[in-house]
């Protein structure tokens, strides 16, 4: 039977057992492996809040969970029982599986950990310390710019006082016991060490997901029980998932402008009701926008002549847009010709799936901020595209990583735009030039990522402080380029903070992604209000679907 022992203290849970594994075999490792992965889903939730900002995008818990699962995956597949079979597992499993920053440095510690133990029957102290050691040296030299207050440091504190402790205390019990109290502490400085945890009042995220494995796989030395799971774990999530298509009743998106004198909306509005659905007819006086799905765009049309002269008119035809999009990916293969260039974007919503679809992106990996696709999931669709050159566009900061490691298991010629938003993917997609060489169309996407501005609108999941700023739960927030630039109480406010913050006279583009919490109504009624705003600019409005953020915006 399974004791229930609490962490608070590692002195205590080590005089309540009477365990104590001198040497760690095969199975041990196996077993503790599986007890760390299952300590951090149980916990994901907590270091998932730990969010330096306290917005509803918190993903670090899931992402090293994900990481650990696909680890425990490998070693329940193989039937070897040896320690260094049981390592290669274990970093094969969480080298393919790695999600997000955090994902792919917890990756990079088991990588090294497998190292170390290449020719290792039986684990001591010495042996784990040595271990622990090189999958730190592993994850400082994964990342460009390793950042102190971290994960990073973490594991390298507590890793070095292994290193010292190591042949005072043979028994690999007590030595990882006590080097769990060294991560513990080094833990509680990390917001000494990074003053955006101070200010946010939270220790770093990924440093507590390391800790909670630690004490997961400590917990069976001194039990020999696996920490089960309290509750069912979750899926991991479908990526490129397709998106599923109800039966289209009005085939024709139409949209146009109407300029006139006098004009009346909601009189207009009633004219067509009867004609189609999903209508949006916003304005004043003298400009109208009219947004239907139809079978009769004449009409519609014709109706709009009698009020004045038409602009802007897009008609779409989406069954036409449903066929092509059912086409099977196998037919697309076998039709493929062997292209210069290939793309690979990461998309959250329908709406910004379809728009990089519609640019000529070749595969679209359903996720972003709060579903990070891993190593596998980025490297299965590179594979799918016949192409010279692939350029894969991550759209996020938190993904980057991911997409560097995928590169560097290829054998396929990989190009990574550090695309770090969607604004920037889009742009980055938009100026890529089919005849230019790798090299060139390189330096100009990374032009076009620089013009990009972006702006966030979500809001906060709690009370917290950023450089003097009261932030209380409910606020509405306006990111700018990664800080938070706007806080309030109505959304429009902090909208027009954001973008007056934004717009500068050098700006003549902005694009807004209205998110699937943002009704079309009231997104076409910003988007007159923007116009007015900001005489100078062109502004366009489209459908994004994302989840989370009510807004992404874009100044060029």
């Amino acid at each position: 039977m399974c004791r229930e022992l609490e962490y608070s203290s590692i002195k205590e849970v080590r005089i309540l057992s009477d365990i104590h594994i001198d040497l760690i075999q095969g199975l041990h490792l196996r077993n503790m492996i599986i007890s760390g992965a299952n300590n951090l889903e149980n916990n994901k939730s907590l270091v998932n809040s730990l969010n330096v900002f306290p917005v509803p995008d918190g993903d670090t818990g899931t992402n090293m969970s994900l990481t650990m699962n696909s680890a425990v995956k490998e070693i329940n597949k193989s039937k070897e029982l040896e320690v260094s079979a049981i390592a290669d597992s274990v970093a094969n499993g969480s080298l393919m599986g790695a999600r997000g920053n955090s994902g792919v440095i917890l990756s990079q510690i088991f990588r090294g950990f497998a190292k170390a133990l290449k020719n290792v029957n039986e684990i001591d102290a010495s042996a784990l310390a040595n271990a622990l050691m090189e999958g730190s040296n592993t994850a400082y030299k994964a990342v460009m710019k390793p950042t102190e207050g971290t994960i990073l440091t973490v594991i390298r504190e507590s890793a070095e006082y292994g290193i010292k402790i190591a042949k005072n205390t043979p028994n690999a019990t007590d030595f990882l016991g006590k080097v769990i109290e060294k991560a513990d502490e080094t833990l509680n400085r990390t917001p000494d060490m990074l003053p955006i945890l101070k200010q946010a009042g939270v220790v770093d995220a990924g440093g507590k997901g390391l800790v909670y494995i630690l004490k997961g796989m400590h917990q069976y030395l001194i039990s020999e029980n696996i920490i089960q799971l309290s509750e069912a774990m979750e899926e991991e999530p479908e990526q490129a998932a397709k998106p599923v298509y109800d039966d289209i009743i009005y085939g024709y998106c139409t949209e146009f402008f109407i300029k006139g004198k006098d004009l009346d909306p909601e009189e207009f509005k009633k004219k067509i009701t009867e004609i189609g659905d999903s209508i949006v007819v916003v304005g004043d006086e003298n400009l109208i926008k009219v947004h239907i799905h139809t079978n009769n765009p004449g009409v519609i049309i014709e109706k709009a002549l009698q009020l004045g002269f038409l602009s802007k008119i897009k008609i779409d035809n989406m069954r036409e847009q449903h066929e092509e999009l059912l086409i099977s990916e196998e037919d697309r293969e076998e039709n493929q010709e062997i292209k210069k260039y290939g793309v690979v974007a990461v998309a959250m919503g329908s709406g910004i799936s379809s728009i990089f679809r519609d640019l000529g992106a070749n595969e679209i990996i359903e996720g972003g901020q709060t579903m990070n696709p891993s190593t596998e999931d980025i490297l299965k669709s590179v594979d799918r595209i016949r192409a010279e050159n692939i350029i894969i566009l991550p759209n996020n900061g938190n993904i980057i990583l991911a997409v560097n490691q995928a590169k560097s298991l290829s054998n396929k010629n990989i190009i990574v735009a550090p695309t770090k938003s969607i604004p920037q993917g889009i742009s980055a997609l938009m100026t890529l030039d089919q005849e230019k060489s790798p090299e060139d169309n390189e330096k100009k996407i990374s032009k076009a990522i620089g013009d990009v501005k972006t702006g966030l609108i979500t809001y906060a999941v709690r009370d917290s402080n950023f450089d003097g700023v009261d932030i209380e739960e409910g606020n509405f927030l306006g990111i700018m380029e990664g800080k938070i630039g706007a806080v309030g109480e109505e959304l429009i406010e902090v909208i027009y903070k954001v973008m007056d913050a934004m717009v500068d006279e050098d700006a003549s583009l902005i694009t807004l992604y209205y998110g699937n919490d943002i009704g079309e109504e009231a997104a076409s009624k910003l988007e007159q209000e923007l116009m007015q705003r900001y005489p100078d600019c062109d502004v366009e409005m489209h459908y994004g679907g994302q989840p989370l953020y009510y807004y992404i915006l874009s100044v060029e």
